[in-house]
């Protein structure tokens, strides 16, 4: 964060300053942080008092002051001993706040660019590949996990200070005029969007209005910014019109090939699902071996490829560090040997949430693992592979039929068996969780192919089937977890691998 008194703060963000403590001097307190979890205050911070479902901020601010914050945000006054900013709306001054930081940051003589991400799928992990690119250039922020709304992303805005290079903001929307919103806060210089597909399908209420909502980053670019969109998706490519600057493309389809698109050729992937391809601009070619898992990862990695290379980044020096990333943020195809009750597996989790074109991928990386041409049972030396697919959520009308097809795709897509997991005290989840479970044994019964498939009513019991499943059958074993997150299986793989 840029250096603020606490007067500079009260300004930027419409606030009156009351409760100062004896002493206290407004121009000579410095904050030089903001967060809005108590536990995370420490000397020089700014605490920001959020009232959400659960906790309200405000009865902290005893805490935070013994922690040696300099002042709170606060929406009404609590009688502590502690400088309070008083708002309207703390989430509000929040990102009047951030934006302010901005604003203190580009105003400085050295160079500073603001990079955001929007998509259906792929923000975080396009986000983690840009952050470490970015990184190798100069002081690089970047949110911790999928910190991409009215909250996250101001908090990731003020941790850019003066010495900041790049700030990666990620821009997720449930509803129409919520990026609108975030890039008021963060204006870019380069927005990359990554696809438009039917995730919060239920929310939005149609395709169309989705990329509307996407459309938003690209607008929002500061004058003459570039847009960074995919060749290969109608809707993003259709953004090209609106964007202020330069034109970015990336893809894989030669059918949608673009002028100087950076595009990879021979795509393959090894016995544990990592990616290798030739990246080339047309002029230049060098070869990729992701240190990520999963092929629909190429083209998050072309994404961040061209971001860091209109930054300067040359393109061997682009590969290196893309083969170097081997951890992204938590529950994104995280690779791990997990032994339970007797069983031993491994496990592929996926599970941080889900939308039927994340599910697909994770499907796909999946029966892809290790494969050797088998056709409806495994054959000796390749692995027995377990789907566990939970419901996923904001779907819309047509959510029974999206979850029926998913249960399809992994029946044809070759595993072994499928767990469909749902909720037992959540009758819509459940419901969902059937839906899944009937479209595989539909598929199934249609193609002839030999998938156990189950349906469990909750994580405990997708835990016992599944290691079940894995005990009941000789050789290696492969399970796949995907799921929203009300399904409760990001849960499931915290208690299968704990973090270190």
């Amino acid at each position: 964060m840029m250096p603020m008194t606490p007067n500079e703060i009260a300004e930027a963000t419409g606030g009156s300053l009351i409760h100062p403590q004896p002493g206290f001097d407004p121009e000579g307190a410095n904050a030089t942080s903001a967060v809005s979890d108590s536990r995370e205050a420490g000397e020089g911070s700014v605490f920001v008092a959020i009232a959400g479902e659960r906790v309200d901020g405000h009865d902290f601010l005893a805490d935070v002051a013994s922690r040696g914050a300099v002042c709170a945000l606060v929406d009404h006054e609590v009688e502590a001993p502690i400088a309070q900013i008083l708002v309207d709306d703390t989430v509000r001054a929040l990102g009047a706040l951030a934006r302010h930081n901005l604003e203190r940051r580009r105003a400085e003589s050295t160079p500073f660019t603001i990079v955001g991400i929007t998509g259906s799928v792929g923000k975080t992990t396009t986000k983690d590949l840009l952050k470490a690119l970015l990184g190798h250039m100069g002081p690089t922020v970047a949110p911790f996990g999928s910190f991409n709304n009215e909250i996250g992303l101001p908090l990731t805005a003020l941790k850019v200070g003066p010495s900041t290079r790049f700030l990666v903001a990620e821009m997720g929307a449930n509803h129409v005029g919520e990026i609108a919103r975030l890039t008021t806060i963060a204006p870019p210089d380069i927005a990359v969007v990554l696809k438009v597909g039917c995730a919060h399908l239920g929310e939005f209420g149609s395709v169309e209005r989705i990329a509307q909502a996407k459309s938003e980053i690209v607008r929002g670019l500061v004058p003459g910014g570039a847009g960074v969109l995919n060749a290969d998706d109608a809707h993003v490519s259709a953004m090209e019109t609106l964007v202020p600057g330069d034109v970015l493309w990336f893809g894989i389809d030669p059918e949608h090939a673009r002028p100087g698109e950076l595009t990879a050729r021979g795509i393959a992937q090894d016995a544990t699902d990592h990616p290798s391809f030739d990246m080339t601009d047309g002029t230049q070619s060098v070869h990729v071996t992701l240190g990520i898992r999963g092929a629909h990862n190429v083209m998050n990695a072309l994404a961040a490829a061209s971001v860091a290379r209109r930054c300067g980044m040359a393109l061997p020096d682009i590969a290196r560090v893309l083969g170097e990333q081997t951890r992204i943020s938590a529950h994104r195809m995280a690779v791990c040997e997990v032994t339970r009750d007797g069983a031993s597996f491994t496990l592929i989790d996926d599970s941080f949430n889900a939308n039927p074109d994340s599910m697909r991928a994770g499907i796909a990386a999946l029966a892809s693992w290790g494969a050797a041409g088998r056709q409806d049972r495994p054959m000796d030396g390749e692995p027995y592979r377990i789907a566990v697919l939970g419901a996923m959520l904001e779907l819309g009308g047509d959510e029974d039929e999206l979850h029926r097809g998913i249960g399809a795709d992994a029946v044809r897509a070759g595993v072994d068996a499928v767990i469909a997991v749902g909720s037992a005290d959540d009758p819509h989840l459940d419901a969902l969780a059937v839906d899944l479970a009937q479209g595989a044994r539909d598929e199934a019964e249609a193609s002839g192919s030999h998938v156990t498939v189950d349906l469990a009513h909750g994580a405990d019991e997708a835990d016992r089937l599944a290691v079940d499943l894995v005990r009941g059958h000789r050789g290696t074993s492969l399970v796949l977890l995907k799921g929203s997150h009300a399904s409760g299986l990001s849960a499931l793989a915290s208690r299968w691998a704990p973090a270190e």
